[in-house]
């Protein structure tokens, strides 16, 4: 017999970060980069190079650590779905053990990195109920049919946390009209997502909107959601001063949210995966362009 090959580390650091979906922290990085870039653009407001790598270490650390202790908790949900039953802990291809260091880690990462922000002692202050809001997350699926919004309040948090680390205050109106924008816009596409697992969710007794509602009532809702976040674009565009070329992001939003949910129908889910990430990376990377060259050229 031959001895099963081990796994390399740059193999173990793949996998982890497969698991986590390294790729999709493009989804709310860009969020906190605009809530940034207006900030810095503020006349007392100092550009500080550790305070940029701050929030990118942030954003990073926390993020990896939500999405591993999620596929933790999770692993047995994970296991018994047809459509997640080949995600790495249920097929094997990471141990629970190296989940949990993984989880440990990170989130010790996060909590170091705000240290970047000193003198402002408000993100280290915070860290710790900040990181224990976004693992709790994982288990709001256990009792509510809104844990949809628990993540996109776990996600809007990161503009409003830019503003406090760079500004050290907690009241302004950019990071709570961007929080607005996060807040619709991705629990939209997450009520659109959980779709795709009404019958398993109804069946295991978790709750989720489209196992209460049915498809096409939480279709519905999703699109509600989605008006809103543009309502909250439309407002950032006015009150927070910007001109011509954030206009022209938000209309363009606007008409990807559009696109969005044409590809979408309640007999036909076959779409959802185009529909969440090619679409709202896009939205994302777009607001942040035509925010940072609005901001830029003003």
């Amino acid at each position: 017999m031959t001895a099963t090959a081990q796994p390399t580390m740059f193999q173990r650091i793949r996998t982890l970060l497969e698991l986590i979906r390294f790729s999709h922290t493009i989804f709310a990085l860009p969020f906190a980069l605009l809530s940034a870039v207006v900030a810095w653009s503020l006349p007392d407001t100092v550009f500080r190079w550790q305070e940029l790598a701050g929030i990118l270490l942030c954003m990073v650390f926390a993020r990896s650590a939500a999405m591993a202790f999620n596929r933790l908790v999770d692993r047995d949900v994970d296991a018994g779905n047809p459509r997640t039953e080949k995600r790495h802990i249920p097929a094997g291809q990471i141990t629970t053990g190296s989940v949990r260091l993984f989880t440990i880690v990170c989130s010790a990462g996060f909590i170091a990195s705000t240290l970047m922000f000193l003198p402002n002692r408000l993100p280290i202050v915070l860290s710790v109920p900040v990181l224990l809001f976004l693992l709790g997350y994982s288990y709001a699926k256990r009792w509510t049919n809104w844990c949809h919004y628990w993540l996109s309040a776990a996600l809007m948090m990161s503009p409003i946390a830019t503003w406090i680390a760079l500004r050290g205050e907690i009241l302004a109106p950019v990071p709570w009209l961007l929080a607005g924008v996060v807040f619709f816009w991705v629990g939209g596409f997450d009520v659109i997502y959980a779709c795709q697992d009404a019958d398993f969710d109804s069946s295991k007794g978790l709750h989720s909107i489209p196992a209460r509602f049915g498809i096409g009532r939480s279709l519905k809702l999703a699109a509600i959601s989605h008006i809103l976040a543009v309502i909250c674009l439309a407002a950032l565009w006015h009150f927070g001063g910007f001109g011509y070329v954030f206009l022209t992001g938000v209309i363009l939003v606007s008409l990807l949210l559009i696109w969005e949910h044409s590809l979408v129908r309640a007999d036909d889910l076959t779409r959802v995966n185009i529909a969440f990430f090619n679409a709202n990376a896009i939205i994302s990377m777009g607001l942040l362009i035509t925010g940072a060259i609005d901001v830029w050229l003003g």
